[in-house]
């Protein structure tokens, strides 16, 4: 690798997708002052880039993309840069990914987010070969759960969900599981319900803990269980949609959507569950 001093006007700094969706404004002031005062200490790396019509730039950012932007803000022309040429952008995004994994905490979201971008734009044909690619030193128990990260993300990214990004480690691992377990309409439901103004992030987990705890909690009937079953929630096209959760003494039907405002439906639940459960004679 050779340092040398490369035009900021020559980098594509968005050349590939960054496993950082969030843009935090001190810390590039810190770095700001931290560089007028001592000096850039860190080079950024790039890989060399076929120069075509809808690709001016001769080179493509690898690492470094607030070092990137700090000269860019403070007024720079150029910036201290190694060129690696890694071999294609598998390559690249995995040098991206190691490096970001040893400077700062990556949310368990930002990690399932990229994947989900780099499947999109064909990068990798599954999660598993992304995941394989991105994280070589991983463990196969790393794998499943990054593997786990990308299912929360692929399900719940069109979602009311608040601030994914702030969710933990063992909560995206809870929510992972609750979808294997057929969980997602469950709680997608359950979000929606819970996406007024007033519902941040802690807000919504508490309303979804309880159906969390219900399907993680669902004893096996053995072979003798209906395909498809238990159901979680069922979504009718009147606009209601019927969640279950575990009670102490039993279980709570919860109704959501349009229509459950309405007191009328609800007697006439109570009506069918009545001719149901209690046949006259």
């Amino acid at each position: 690798m050779k340092l040398t001093e490369i035009p900021l006007r020559d980098i594509a700094a968005d050349i590939l997708p960054r496993d950082r969706t969030l843009a935090d404004p001190t810390a590039l002031d810190d770095l700001i002052r931290s560089i007028t005062a001592i000096g850039l200490r860190q080079p950024i790396e790039v890989f060399g880039l076929v120069q075509e019509d809808d690709q001016p730039h001769p080179y493509g950012l690898i690492s470094g993309y607030r070092r990137f932007m700090a000269f860019r803000a403070m007024g720079y022309e150029t910036i201290p840069a190694l060129c690696c040429n890694p071999g294609d952008i598998p390559a690249a995004l995995a040098a991206m990914v190691t490096e970001n994994e040893v400077r700062a905490q990556i949310s368990p979201w930002e990690k399932g987010r990229l994947i989900l971008r780099l499947l999109e734009e064909g990068t990798f044909p599954d999660a598993a070969g992304a995941v394989e690619t991105l994280y070589p030193a991983a463990s196969r128990q790393q794998r499943a759960r990054l593997r786990g990260f990308f299912l929360v993300v692929d399900t719940l990214i069109d979602s009311p969900l608040r601030t994914p990004e702030a969710l933990s480690t063992a909560r995206m691992d809870r929510l992972a599981t609750a979808l294997r377990l057929g969980g997602g309409p469950a709680i997608i439901a359950t979000l929606a319900a819970n996406a007024t103004p007033a519902h941040g992030l802690p807000q919504q987990w508490e309303a979804l803990r309880p159906i969390l705890n219900t399907i993680l909690t669902e004893p096996d009937t053995g072979p003798d269980r209906k395909p498809n079953r238990p159901r979680h929630s069922l979504t009718l096209h009147q606009g209601v949609t019927l969640t279950r959760v575990r009670a102490p003494n039993g279980w709570i039907i919860r109704l959501t959507g349009p229509m459950a405002k309405s007191p009328g439906l609800v007697d006439d639940i109570f009506d069918l569950v009545e001719h149901w459960l209690q046949p006259e004679g």
